[in-house]
């Protein structure tokens, strides 16, 4: 018989959530769980949310790098940081079929559709900081079209996450392809890391380019000539 120490016992029940009692990231509410006394009498015990949960952790890191986390200024900032980094990824809440919903259309079109400079705000996975730069996406329609600002919903889905460039770049040329099929696609994103500018090298004016070509861009020059002379106009 195993037996387990009485307080870690407690820690144990305690850091358990039930996923029926759980409720939104955002909301700051604690949900609830019913809980024994020693008594064996039942009592509703409240769980941290994880915006409580994140709240606290800002609370540590302001007071490690050595602020005053009870001054004026910051009574309210862990709170803000927190509700800051759950809209900075919102993107893991989102899902492809549900965002394009409803915005795929039979069209007998067979040129090129280009939307470019698609404003684009991540952060750095490496160091939680931000990048930021343009989006240029080209795809060749096989009798599907996208909505236009569906486009720019899908650099928004995976910008607001944790992120490299290079994997963004990828993702959003994957999706489109998923998405409607086409002959093929081209995403190329533009952009400047604040992991360069703001600390090691601090390189302000340096720009990182990365690119995904598939189907018609990556097999034909002419096709991917013509996209990328009509994005630097």
């Amino acid at each position: 018989m195993t037996h387990v120490v009485p307080e870690i016992g407690d820690q144990l029940e305690k850091l358990h959530l039930s996923d029926k009692a759980r409720v939104s990231m955002s909301s700051g509410i604690s949900s609830s769980s019913m809980v024994s006394d020693p008594a064996g009498e039942k009592h509703a015990e409240e769980t941290p949310t994880p915006l409580a949960q994140m709240t606290a952790c800002y609370r540590q890191i302001i007071s490690h790098v050595g602020e005053d986390v009870n001054r004026q200024g910051l009574l309210k900032t862990p709170e803000r940081a927190a509700k800051a980094m759950l809209d900075f990824t919102r993107g893991y809440e989102q899902n492809l079929d549900e965002l394009l919903n409803e915005a795929i259309f039979d069209e007998d079109h067979d040129e090129v559709v280009i939307v470019k400079d698609i404003d684009m705000f991540s952060l750095c996975e490496h160091h939680l900081v931000p990048f930021m730069g343009r989006v240029h996406i080209a795809y060749l329609p096989n009798k599907r079209v996208l909505g236009l600002s569906k486009l720019a919903r899908v650099v928004d889905m995976f910008s607001k996450r944790l992120q490299v460039q290079e994997r963004m770049t990828k993702q959003i040329a994957t999706a489109i392809t998923e998405a409607v099929q086409p002959h093929g696609v081209a995403v190329v994103i533009e952009a400047s890391h604040m992991c360069m500018v703001m600390r090691g090298v601090q390189k302000a004016n340096a720009m990182t380019t990365t690119s995904c070509m598939l189907g018609e861009f990556r097999d034909n020059p002419k096709t991917r000539d013509e996209f990328l002379a009509l994005i630097r106009k």
